[in-house]
This record gives structure tokens, sequence and C-alpha cells, in this order.
């Protein structure tokens, strides 16, 4: 059955006259006269009585005609809600990141707009390796993906040729330890022949370069791996434990380093350098990512 029928058997109701009925509905009365035979085929019962004029109802038709308008009006309703869902949703601008960067990059970047842009995170994303990131990307799971990039080319990036991308900010992973009593970390990376590792996931990007970065060095301990964690806040509270050194993102401990609650287990040449980039895809035309993206180009910090 088509709810067009119902809106025909409804017209036809109203104006009990065939003619009348099938203009009203812009089609012409033999398309009209079969639509209502096919409905009435369709109910297994006679609705008109075509006998009378002007035309009547039957019983049966009477009760259809209530059942018409409920579902008539249940319908409306129903279009109403879902136009109202797909303008919420046509200004909304889905974001998949990593937990550290809701917790302590999002909030203030979000803060330095003048009206925020509509973003609504996706806790599942912090969960995520750097492939699901662009998996959820290419099949319009979010619309933006934001994320730590290495600075130099480790090897295991995503190809990014289908999407684009902009630097919102640049970011230092510093090898971090608990302090021994005179200050010094308990376990230091100057001299060590093998320390123990809170690491990250083996497949996840942040390793790959944290791994590249020390490969540079030349002089590097050896690593016992404790545990191997996607986020960073894991790995911080088992490095805070005194379990071992790890890296993590300066801008999620500047509180640690300021109390000396945890110290560098090196200097700067153990620090590696990433940035914090947001990404897109290339054909996403939604009106908010657009904008936004707009946006971005004429404030980005660099290229």
């Amino acid at each position: 059955m088509e709810l067009r029928w119902l809106e025909d058997f409804m017209a036809l109701a109203r104006t009990r006259h065939f003619s009348r009925a099938a203009e009203h509905q812009n089609v012409t009365q033999p398309t009209f006269s079969r639509r209502i035979k096919l409905l009435e085929e369709e109910m297994g019962t006679v609705l008109i009585n075509r006998q009378t004029l002007p035309l009547s109802l039957t019983p049966a038709g009477e009760e259809f005609l209530a059942l018409c308008h409920d579902v008539s009006q249940r319908v409306a309703v129903s279009r109403r809600r879902l136009a109202q869902l797909a303008d919420q949703h046509a200004g909304r601008i889905r974001l998949a990141a990593p937990q550290s960067l809701l917790s302590h990059f999002l909030p203030a970047w979000l803060g330095q707009w003048p009206v925020p842009p509509p973003i609504t995170p996706d806790l599942r994303a912090t969960g995520w390796l750097i492939d699901d990131f662009f998996r959820a990307l290419a099949r319009d799971e979010c619309d933006l993906v934001l994320c730590y990039w290495p600075c130099a080319p480790c090897g295991v990036e995503p190809d990014t040729q289908d999407y684009l991308s902009c630097r919102l900010a640049d970011e230092r992973f510093i090898p971090l330890s608990l302090p021994e009593a005179d200050g010094q970390p308990r376990f230091g990376l100057e001299g060590a022949s093998r320390l123990p590792l809170i690491a990250y996931h083996p497949r996840g990007l942040t390793d790959t370069a944290i791994r590249s970065h020390l490969a540079g060095l030349g002089d590097t301990p050896a690593f016992s791996i404790l545990n191997e964690s996607i986020q960073s806040s894991n790995i911080r509270e088992l490095v805070a434990l005194g379990y071992g050194l790890g890296w993590l993102p300066e801008s999620s401990v500047e509180d640690a380093l300021a109390s000396g609650g945890l110290v560098p287990a090196g200097g700067e040449r153990w620090w590696v350098p990433m940035e914090i980039r947001l990404f897109r895809r290339l054909n996403n035309q939604q009106p908010a990512v657009a904008a936004l993206w707009d946006s971005l180009m004429s404030l980005r910090p660099g290229p």
C-alpha cells in the first residue's frame, strides 16, 4: 500500500466527487479512480458507495477514514521530527580525537573562538588507533579527526591524499619519570643501559614516532616494556606510581612538572616534536565543516 492512496481516499471523502478529488491530487480521473480501486483491493473491502449522489462511504469506509486521519497525523509529526533532526545534523560537527586531546587541548582551543563551532566529540574514538580514525573519516562516521602527527615522516602514517589537514598547534612528547628524593629522575636516560618503559600501543603512530626519533639519536638504552597503552593518561598513572618512564604530551603534564611530581628523564634531545593536526575529507560538503575550515585557513599558525 502506498501512502498517497490514503491521501487520495481522504480527498475523495472530503469532496465526495471523483473528478474534484482527482484535480485536488493533481492526477487524471482515470488514474485517481484506479488508485482508489487498488486501495479497496488492498484492504479487501468496498470503501466507496458509488451508487449514491454525492458519493458516500460504506461503514468500512468510515472506519478506514478515521484510520487514514490518524496515520496522516503521525506521518506529519514524523516528517517534522525528521526535518528537525536533519537540521540538527547539518549544523553538528562530529569530531574524533584521542582522550588527551579531548581533555587538554580541545576545551582551550574552542575557548579561543568568539563563537565556538558546534563540535560534538565522539567518545568512542578515545580507544582508537590512527588507522581507526581515518577509516571513520572515510566511512563518514565522523567529520573531523584531531590527532597528534609526527613532524618528521616515520613510515607508517596513513595515506592522506583524500584528506585536507591543518596544523593547529605544536606539541612535544617528553620522557618523564618519578623523581628521587634529590629531584633526579628515578629512570634517567643519559648513560643508562636498560630501563623499564611504559609504552604506547606498538601499532600506534605515537609509538612509531617516538621510536623513529630515538633511532636518530643512536645511543639509546634498551627498554623493558612493562605495559602498552593507547591512552596517555594510563601511561601517566603508571609512570607516577614509579614503575618506569614514559613519553607524555607536554601540555598534559604541565601541572606535574610545575609541582615536581614528575621530572624529565632526559634533556631536550630526547623530547619528540609532534604537531596537533585536524583532518577532514576532501569531499565533505557539510556547511558547518566548510565554514570552520574557511576560518581555519585564514587563522592557521602554519602550513
